[in-house]
């Protein structure tokens, strides 16, 4: 049971969203973006590469769905598969100019290729939409044969849609963390030095683990086109690199499900906040400073801390009741 404990934990979130939440495009919202964060976290967390190009592949996402959809009339399911291999060769080719850096200059990289790929989404009008993006992205049923498999006409009928993909990329990207595969990125995260030593292709294995990152954010972006009807020049910006690399880091790094706390957190907090005041960046930049600052392992982190706390509180009462029934 302890190898499915995180799946299991994310299934239960899936399914208890729509038990306490009123809107089903801001459930939708969270699992989407938890997707993103997860493809994050794969680069941050497991291979320790701090990317600001996540924008990117979150737009390519949004703009390849957007453009199957409304222009070339694709059938839905091919059109979220071209967005997730578009995320992955994008992912590749940013993947392979920026490991042959590190630190700072690997950093400079992914956030000159993020600008680059925002102004050439701001250009590149007939593609694009430029800065007014791509409106109107239909949300065709899941069909085959001309039936209906799958009605996605409302918010919660999308949810479970959303819900079963993200289920399914999470249980992949369970395998690939727990394989030999995610064990070797561990490694090269916590020593490049010595990964290298042993005989490990750094480059491959980073390139490897930026695209699989990019077909995941890929898709995300696709959801997202498909959710709100829209494919924004938004997407593409550097604030939305940001945003991911925020959620990842409140959620904790290292850990899937983290991301999905990290999502959930970000964006229910700042749903709420906005009803309360009109500035209310300013108050979730005070909630992220506090994050910051004590909860620097993320909100996973916490959990297992309080989790740690509990056993111990437990444990002391079980052996002073032993003592009293010895005495």
């Amino acid at each position: 049971m302890k190898k499915y404990t995180h799946f299991i934990l994310a299934a239960v979130v899936v399914l208890t969203m729509p038990l306490l939440m009123h809107s089903g495009s801001l459930a939708s919202e969270v699992l989407i973006f938890a997707l993103a964060a997860m493809g994050c976290n794969l680069l941050l967390g497991f291979t320790g590469l701090l990317s600001f190009g996540q924008g990117i592949f979150f737009g390519l996402g949004s703009y390849t769905v957007a453009l199957m959809l409304s222009r070339w009339a694709v059938p839905m399911p091919l059109a979220l598969l071209l967005a997730t291999l578009m995320g992955a060769l994008g992912a590749a080719l940013v993947g392979w100019v920026a490991i042959r850096q590190r630190g700072t200059y690997f950093v400079m990289l992914t956030l000159a290729f993020s600008q680059m790929f925002y102004f050439i989404a701001y250009t590149a009008t007939d593609l694009t939409g430029g800065d007014n993006g791509l409106m109107d992205v239909p949300r065709p049923n899941l069909s085959l044969f001309g039936a209906d498999l799958w009605t996605l006409a409302t918010p919660w009928q999308f949810y479970g849609f959303v819900s079963l993909l993200f289920l399914i990329v999470f249980w992949l990207l369970l395998r690939v963390s727990n394989s030999t595969f995610g064990r070797t990125l561990l490694a090269v995260r916590d020593n490049e030095e010595r990964a290298a030593a042993i005989g490990y292709n750094l480059r491959l294995l980073k390139l490897q683990a930026f695209v699989i990152s990019g077909a995941v954010t890929g898709l995300a972006g696709a959801l997202h086109a498909m959710m709100t009807g829209l494919a924004p020049l938004s997407n593409a910006e550097l604030h939305t690199s940001e945003m991911i690399l925020i959620m990842t880091v409140i959620g904790g790094t290292g850990n899937l499900f983290a991301s999905l706390l990290g999502s959930a957190f970000y964006l229910l907090l700042a749903d709420w906040l906005s009803q309360l005041w009109p500035r209310w960046l300013l108050l979730l930049g005070v909630a992220l400073i506090a994050v910051s600052l004590w909860m620097q392992r993320g909100l996973w982190g916490l959990g297992e801390m309080l989790w740690r706390k509990l056993q111990g509180q437990r444990n002391t009462a079980t052996a002073a009741a032993a003592k009293g029934e010895q005495a």
